[in-house]
C-alpha cells in the first residue's frame, strides 16, 4: 500500500490528506497548528504536531520511508522551500509542493520539487474545460467535504425515473445532469450516436441504461454509489 505524508493542513493540504484517506491509503498528516491536527486526526492514519523544517523531527517519524510527500504550507514560502530541500535529502522518492507564484515555483525546481502545483489555478483551468466540453464533469473538488462526479448509472437505477429512486433521501446526492447516447441515421442512411445532455433532471426523467450521470454529494456518499 502507498504512503504518503501531507505537510501543511490549510483547505488544500487538508483536502489531498483526507482524499487520499478515503481511497484507504496510508497518510501522515504534519502541521505546526495543534487546532488543525485535532480537526483531522481521526481521518486519517497519524497526524502530529511537528515542525517540517526540523530535520531530526522528520528522521525520527520515517520520513525516508514515504512514497510521496506533499508540502501545501500557508504563505511562508522559505519554509516551504526549505521543507522540499529536506525531504528530498532525506530520500523521499517523490515530492510534490503547492507553490504560490512563478518565482517559488522556479526556486522549488531548483532544490529538488518532483511536481509543482497551482491548486487554484489548476482547478480553474480544470472547470473551464468541463464546462466546454461535451464530457460535463469527470471528477472535481468542490471544498473538503463536496466533490462532483461523472459516472455510469449502476445497474439498479436504470429505468426507473428520479423521483422513485429518490436518491437524495437515500443516498444524500444530487443528479446534475444527465448524458445519453441517442441513435440517428446520417444523411447518408448510416446510423450513428449523437450525445443527449439532460442538464438539471427533475423527478420525471428516466434514467437507462448505459446513462452517465453527473452527481454532487459528500465523498463518503460519492464512494458509496462509486460501489453500486
Amino acid at each position: 500500500m502507498k504512503q504518503f505524508v501531507v505537510i501543511g493542513l490549510g483547505r488544500f493540504g487538508s483536502s489531498i490528506a483526507r482524499a487520499l484517506s478515503e481511497k484507504n491509503f496510508e497518510v501522515l498528516a504534519i502541521d505546526r497548528s495543534e487546532e488543525r491536527i485535532k480537526e483531522i486526526g481521526g481521518t486519517v492514519s497519524q497526524a502530529v504536531v511537528v515542525d517540517a523544517t526540523d530535520e531530526k523531527a522528520l528522521k525520527e517519524l520515517g520520513i525516508k520511508e514515504f512514497d510521496t510527500a506533499i508540502v501545501s504550507i500557508g504563505e511562508n514560502i522559505e519554509d516551504s522551500i526549505m521543507v522540499t530541500l529536506l525531504l528530498k535529502e532525506l530520500g523521499v522518492r517523490q515530492v510534490i509542493v503547492k507553490a504560490h507564484n512563478e518565482l517559488h515555483a522556479k526556486i522549488l525546481s531548483k532544490v529538488g520539487a518532483d511536481k509543482i502545483i497551482f491548486p487554484e489555478k489548476e482547478m480553474a483551468e480544470k472547470l473551464a474545460e468541463s464546462l466546454a466540453s461535451p464530457k460535463i464533469f469527470d471528477y472535481i473538488e468542490l471544498s473538503t467535504e463536496y466533490g462532483i462526479l461523472e459516472i455510469v448509472a449502476p445497474k439498479k437505477f436504470c429505468d426507473k425515473t428520479l423521483g422513485e429512486l429518490k436518491l437524495r433521501e437515500k443516498y444524500g446526492i444530487s443528479v446534475m445532469a444527465i448524458k445519453r447516447k441517442m441513435p440517428y441515421t446520417r444523411p447518408d442512411g448510416s446510423p450513428d450516436f449523437k450525445e443527449e445532455i439532460i442538464i438539471g433532471p427533475g423527478g420525471a426523467d428516466e434514467i437507462l441504461q448505459g446513462d452517465i450521470l453527473v452527481i454532487l454529494g459528500r465523498y463518503k456518499d460519492l464512494n458509496r454509489i462509486e460501489k453500486l
